[in-house]
């Protein structure tokens, strides 16, 4: 059985009307198909901007815990340096193991 179906009087300028039948055109859509596909497609602003909102607030803390994690390797390989350094700066009897 077939679906009824219903007609949507959409207003348009002459020139929005001329770009509508053109972009189904180019689509190798008829207008009916290409309205009904950008009407489900549309996400109101609002959505957009949470959404938008949503993906830098992870990609902050994505960063966030990179950041974090290579301050970490910093701080170990300074603790190392310093430690090299000390042992060098040691006498030399006492870098030996001698003990005066």
């Amino acid at each position: 059985m077939n679906a009824a179906i219903e007609r949507i009087v959409v207003q348009a300028t002459t020139q929005e009307k001329r770009a509508i039948v053109a972009k189904a055109k180019k689509l190798d859509m008829t207008v009916s198909e290409l309205m009904r596909s950008g009407a489900q497609a549309y996400l109101p602003a609002d959505a957009d901007l949470v959404a938008l909102a949503e993906a830098a607030q992870a990609s902050a803390r994505r960063s966030m815990a990179a950041m974090d994690e290579a301050f970490a390797h910093i701080a170990a390989s300074n603790a190392r340096i310093e430690a090299m350094e000390a042992a060098a700066k040691a006498p030399a009897s006492r870098r030996r193991g001698h003990t005066p």
